[in-house]
């Protein structure tokens, strides 16, 4: 059950960039470069084939929960409990804008063609929480950016008094809609022009922690502290697949080679000092996507891990825990080689009779 055990070609690179607990980890599009995020405050960029720590992005005065980076790494985003969102040069790391906020700023991500960017908000003393949309072309002289946002959702207490909080924000494909996921389960689209409410569904009964998309965009995987984590279709928001876990999931991602999901978490970060590593369950988790059946695990960190990336090419992924590490792994060749196994079948069902031949065409693209 264990994909690492005593194999020295999976042994992962340790990066020690950062003095307090991993909240974000990202590739960028390319998958050349890594971006890590900490409640250090100082984000930091890694080369993603050998982890050569490359820099920091300094200048936030609280933890960094969140970054994006647009398409063609040229400009880096961050969002900050310091109740600003900055914009960054990935070259030379210098800050390019600075966006204040009424209260935190919690998730942030660019729009398709990077014209724009949305952030979330906390609810702060008499604030709500809000879903901010700023204009940013690429064209223009930063310092003529506007510093209030083009667009402002604000988000009202439920029915019964609650503050509601957003937990994660992205955009959908050729930013038709603002995708927006809650601390009480839920998750709604916005129309980022003129702020209406398009749609609202009940994925999870807790909150959800984040929500990874593939590549192409048309599917997403939810993790949330109800201890599992949920596939979905983007065009109709359905519900396909559900992986059952016995702890908080914190992040899930989608392999983009293989139909493998990979799964973070942990027992609770206030609980982890009572606990040893093994007990408090800190590995990295793989589950068929299909299937749903998990079949390996990766250990290392010692506490509960927060952040999970894989790398475009689906050759490597990186993690970062409580512990304030981030381990960069590289799959061996028995991994990348590996057929998944077609379930069998009962009787009288001959669906899948000539087995490996029916399932194993995406699996040998990998390589």
């Amino acid at each position: 059950r264990e994909l690492v055990s005593t194999n020295p070609t999976m042994r992962p690179i340790l990066l020690k960039g950062h003095e307090r607990s991993i909240t974000c980890v990202k590739y960028n599009h390319d998958g050349d470069l890594l971006f890590t995020a900490s409640k250090d405050s100082i984000p930091s960029v890694w080369r993603a084939h050998n982890g050569e720590w490359l820099g920091t992005f300094n200048g936030h005065k609280g933890t960094v929960w969140d970054l994006d980076c647009d398409r063609f790494t040229t400009r880096l985003l961050t969002a900050s409990a310091d109740a600003t969102a900055r914009l960054w040069d990935c070259e030379t790391g210098v800050c390019l804008k600075e966006f204040t906020h009424r209260g935190p700023v919690r998730g942030i991500a660019f729009a398709d063609g990077s014209h724009m960017f949305a952030s979330i908000s906390d609810p702060f003393v008499d604030y709500n929480a809000i879903i901010s949309v700023y204009d940013i072309p690429p064209d223009m002289d930063p310092e003529d950016f506007s510093d209030t946002p083009r667009l402002e959702i604000d988000l009202p207490k439920s029915a019964d008094g609650k503050q509601i909080k957003p937990t994660t924000v992205h955009w959908l494909n050729l930013n038709e809609a603002l995708f927006v996921t809650f601390d009480n389960g839920t998750i709604r689209l916005y129309d980022p022009v003129t702020g209406e409410e398009l749609e609202e569904i009940i994925a999870h009964e807790k909150k959800i922690n984040r929500v990874r998309f593939n590549l192409e965009k048309t599917l997403f995987i939810t993790s949330s502290a109800d201890f599992t984590s949920k596939l979905y279709d983007v065009v109709d928001l359905k519900h396909l697949k559900t992986y059952k876990t016995d702890r908080p999931v914190n992040d899930a991602v989608i392999s983009e080679t293989k139909d493998h999901i990979l799964l973070g978490g942990g027992q609770e970060a206030m609980s982890v000092t009572t606990t040893s590593g093994k007990v408090g369950k800190f590995e990295t988790r793989f589950f068929h996507l299909i299937y749903e059946d998990e079949f390996g695990t990766v250990k290392g960190h010692f506490g509960p891990i927060n952040a999970l990336a894989i790398s475009p090419n689906g050759r490597s992924y990186a993690s970062g825990a409580e512990d304030g590490y981030v381990r960069l792994h590289f799959f061996d060749k028995s991994y990348l080689d590996m057929k998944d196994p077609v379930p069998e079948v009962g009787e009288g069902d001959d669906e899948f009779d000539d087995g490996d031949e029916e399932y194993n065409g995406s699996d040998s693209e990998s390589d």
